[in-house]
């Protein structure tokens, strides 16, 4: 029995597990009898703060974890809290759970985060022996029982200043463990950052590559903007100097147009004068037939007298009346002649009217070519149908109104201005302004470099502006 209260499992679970003062047990027997409950007394002082899942374990003797527990039972929270800030608690195990060997065993109260907070010395569960049984001795041997046992207190003593300096390096072993335990934690804090950090940085090393993919892409698109907006800018510079040329064509043709409508006036007027001219003529003829006609009526009167006349006297001749007939006849030979020489002024007239309309076919064709009159509107012009001729109320029309009308049309056509962008078509007395600002708004103007692009080409714009943002 001695042999087993000196073994080195009490000092060795203290020494390798370096626990804990912060729980004490209380009356733990060297051995409790199997087959019977036990009571387990301890003393929570006031370094610990009691949780829930706080536990009570049977441990066996060389345990290196808290997980090589034989039974536990829940530690119940403290009800009275002693005036020195400790707590007086004790828990019952039932015999069906206890050990059923020989071998020692320890009580150890473990917190909620598994961390040993006090253990017991070591126990066992066993009979009693013949040990056990009171023995009568005599007077020298209860003499040396109790130098025995004054020794055993002795060396109770130091075990217990040797418990007490183990304890005291036991806190501060607990307290660098704490630390260590902290150091640990920072350590897989800063490991877990270090892992995100480099799968932060591989993810920035895919997306620059990635970028450096997109700015070559960028450069070749820059390259060949840079060349459309050359070709555009080259094609601008011809259009504008289309423009201007067809422009100065246009001045040129309004002023032969200008020129025509003065001829196209003096025509008019000439046409005029001989309209009623011939209306005159016309009015002369009319009356002449008039006379012409009476004087057959008169003559187919006169029949009948000349009969009888002719019959009574042969030899006497009537020469009033055929007289007259000739002189009637002679008048209307000389107008029918008149007639057949305004005939010819009007033919000739009538080729001169064509030659006019085939100039001015040929102005509204050269209006056309150089783009300031609409080829639809030209042509519609070109190829109207010609109205039948009523003026002056004359029997054959006026030479003139077919080419007036044609040359009309193209003084309209040439006095308007067109769009070069929509082909709206504008007055000529249009103030250059408006008609610049209705060009302008078809425009866009780079503010950099005063480059202008069409609205229908924006996206050229913004490839161009986006040149510019590069440089």
């Amino acid at each position: 029995m001695d042999e087993t209260s000196d073994e080195a499992p009490t000092s060795a679970v203290l020494l390798d597990n370096c626990h804990f003062s912060q729980v004490i047990f209380n009356n733990v027997e060297k051995s409790y009898i199997p087959g019977g409950d036990i009571t387990c007394y301890y003393t929570l002082t006031q370094n610990i703060v009691p949780h829930g899942k706080d536990w009570v374990g049977i441990f066996p003797v060389g345990w290196k974890t808290t997980r090589e527990y034989y039974t536990f039972m829940w530690a119940p929270l403290p009800t009275d809290v002693g005036s020195d800030g400790t707590v007086q608690q004790q828990i019952q195990f039932k015999a069906y759970y206890l050990p059923k060997n020989d071998e020692y065993y320890q009580f150890c109260y473990v917190d909620q985060d598994g961390a040993i907070r006090g253990a017991s010395v070591p126990f066992q569960f066993r009979a009693k022996t013949e040990d056990d049984i009171l023995v009568v001795s005599t007077q020298g041997e209860v003499e040396e029982i109790e130098l025995e046992n004054k020794n055993l207190r002795k060396e109770n003593e130091e075990l217990k200043a040797s418990c007490a300096s183990l304890q005291k390096q036991n806190i501060n072993l607990q307290e660098e463990l704490n630390k260590t335990q902290e150091l640990k934690k920072s350590l897989e804090s800063l490991q877990s950052n270090t892992e995100k950090l480099e799968l932060e940085l591989h993810s920035l090393k895919k997306e620059n590559k990635h970028l450096k993919e997109v700015d070559d892409c960028r450069e070749a698109e820059l390259h060949q903007l840079k060349e459309q907006i050359q070709n555009v800018t080259s094609d601008k510079e011809c259009l504008e100097t289309r423009l201007k040329t067809a422009l100065d064509q246009m001045d040129q043709l309004q002023s032969q147009v200008l020129n025509y409508e003065k001829e196209v006036e003096n025509l008019s007027h000439m046409d005029h004068d001989k309209t009623e001219q011939l209306e005159s003529l016309k009015e002369e003829n009319r009356q002449l037939r008039m006379a012409v006609t009476q004087q057959k009526e008169q003559n187919k009167e006169l029949e009948p007298c000349m009969e009888y006349l002719r019959g009574r006297r042969p030899n006497c001749r009537f020469v009033c009346p055929t007289q007259q007939n000739h002189d009637l006849m002679k008048e209307l030979e000389e107008q029918k002649r008149l007639y057949q020489i305004l005939q010819a002024k009007k033919n000739k007239a009538d080729q001169e009217n064509q030659k006019l309309r085939e100039e001015n076919d040929g102005l509204l064709r050269h209006l056309s070519q150089a783009g300031e009159v609409s080829s639809f509107s030209v042509a519609s012009q070109a190829h109207a149908p010609i109205p039948a001729p009523t003026v002056g109320g004359l029997l054959f029309g006026s030479p003139y109104c077919v080419a007036e009308a044609n040359l009309e049309a193209g003084a309209a056509h040439a006095s308007m201005r067109k769009c070069p962008m929509c082909d709206d078509v504008f007055p000529e007395d249009i103030e250059t302004s408006q008609f610049e600002a209705h060009v302008q708004s078809h425009l866009l103007e780079c503010p950099f470099c005063s480059e202008t692009f069409e609205k229908s080409n924006k996206q050229v714009f913004d490839d161009h502006m986006f040149c510019h943002g590069l440089e």
